[in-house]
């Protein structure tokens, strides 16, 4: 199983990004991410300045965003909903899609779901629960 590190997952978005801008051949991957990230402007500047940001932290103190935890939450729901893992992701996307009338913005409330999943696992210290987090769906 792949598990980059941080800085190995940064350096994913950095390259692929400037991969975009300079016009070079993208894996699909890649090319998934790209258009992920063409979706938020405001990381732009970021993800072209490698050198600047890829150490920077994010702390919930700072009350910034953290453009590469976003962009890889993204990613990761890209991934579910593809395989319908867990069974029934899918179902939930199709339904806020249609409730928010935007893909992006049914994405962003399954990103919330999702982080309460993982919040909760780190909290108790146990496995991520997917009946948390499809429960939470349910509730949107």
């Amino acid at each position: 199983m792949f598990n980059p590190s941080r800085d190995e997952a940064r350096q994913f978005l950095f390259e692929t990004w400037r991969k975009r801008v300079a016009g070079q051949l993208l894996t699909p991957l890649e090319d998934l991410t790209a258009q992920l990230i063409e979706k938020h402007p405001e990381y732009h500047d970021i993800l072209i300045d490698a050198e600047r940001h890829l150490a920077r932290d994010y702390t919930p103190e700072s009350g910034a965003t953290n453009p590469f935890l976003h962009l890889m939450m993204h990613l990761t729901i890209e991934e579910q909903i593809s395989i319908d893992q867990p069974p029934g992701i899918r179902a939930h996307f199709v339904r806020l899609t249609h409730k928010y009338e935007s893909e992006h913005d049914a994405q962003h409330q399954m990103m919330e779901c999702l982080s309460e999943m993982i919040w909760q696992a780190q909290r108790n210290g146990t496995q991520p629960d997917a009946a948390l987090y499809l429960g939470c769906l349910s509730s949107r």
